[in-house]
């Protein structure tokens, strides 16, 4: 059986309760890492042949194979709470409670319904009460539910509440902008239209003049 970090485990169970997890198979999680890759990639070929590609030409043969590793590892490696990141946390002694924004934080994910690319940024605040994250787990966080066949709706309420959960505050508020090229390079084919979805918790939904102050932070260059 795999084992998961504990906060792995809190912001799994969580997202299952709140029903904001992505649908994946739990019959799944026990298959051995090769032995997946391998079968991806014989599934990969099968498709390469059924589009008439030659797979023994010498820039095609190794795509099943790269295909994938890059699945696995790379652009779905977000499915498997194994890679969930290290969180640090530190007690807040200075008894903070002002605002803490990362923003234009990366993200690179995957359409659910097309399996093409939709990329942007995100803008991540939130105010603490009794700990306090290390900056960059914030992006690893954003980063880490990119990693899966996505809906951006899905993504951007699945970082506001794993924040609450785990820095056990409701003070987060979370904007997320992105391209989704299922849009742009097939069906309407509008190369122009981006997507903003937001999400605001506690304090941020509350009070009018914290959301205001986050968006005045947010738009600062």
């Amino acid at each position: 059986m795999i084992r998961f970090s504990k906060e792995a485990n809190l912001a799994h169970n969580t997202l299952l309760k709140r029903n904001l997890e992505n649908p994946i198979l739990k019959e799944y999680n026990d298959i051995n890492e090769k032995e997946r890759e391998l079968l991806i990639a014989r599934h990969i070929h099968k498709i390469m042949i059924l589009l008439q590609l030659d797979i023994t030409n010498d820039s095609l043969k190794k795509t099943p194979d790269r295909i994938s590793k890059m699945y696995i590892n790379e652009i779905f490696s977000g499915l498997n709470y194994k890679n969930f990141p290290k969180i640090t946390f530190v007690d807040n002694k200075l008894n903070s409670n002002e605002m803490i924004l990362v923003k234009n934080i990366v993200l690179i994910s995957t359409c659910e319904h097309h399996f093409i690319t939709i990329n942007g940024k995100a803008t991540v605040a939130y105010i603490p009460k009794n700990k306090i994250i290390g900056l960059s787990k914030i992006n690893r966080i954003v980063q880490f539910y990119s990693k899966r066949p996505q809906i951006q709706e899905r993504l951007t309420k699945q970082i506001l509440i794993v924040l609450q959960v785990l820095l056990e505050t409701e003070n987060v508020a979370i904007i997320v902008e992105m391209e989704h090229f299922c849009v742009k390079a097939r069906g309407v084919c509008d190369v122009n239209s981006n997507t903003i979805t937001s999400s605001f918790g506690g304090l941020f939904y509350s009070n009018k003049n914290i959301r205001d102050d986050f968006f005045l932070h947010k738009n600062t260059i």
